[in-house]
């Protein structure tokens, strides 16, 4: 695993056919990825469920944010 204190690295994702990027730190990416693999999904698929999830809330967070919040909140659960 990658060191905690480490600034956000720029990824290219594709989201509902359009590419954007994602600024997270490696620590993320890590959750990320092993959340994707949990549940047999692309890392896109993931992301773009996180995605829809947040545009369905009533004042939503940027995308990275999202991921973060996403990430957090299944660990608590």
């Amino acid at each position: 695993m990658t060191p905690h204190y480490h600034p956000p690295v720029k990824r290219s994702v594709e989201i509902a056919g359009h590419k954007t990027s994602v600024s997270l730190e490696p620590l993320f990416w890590d959750m990320l990825k092993d959340a994707a693999q949990a549940r047999a999904v692309p890392l896109n698929a993931l992301i773009a469920q996180i995605d829809a999830e947040r545009l369905e809330a009533q004042t939503p967070s940027g995308l990275a944010g999202a991921i973060r919040i996403w990430l957090v909140t299944q660990r608590a659960s």
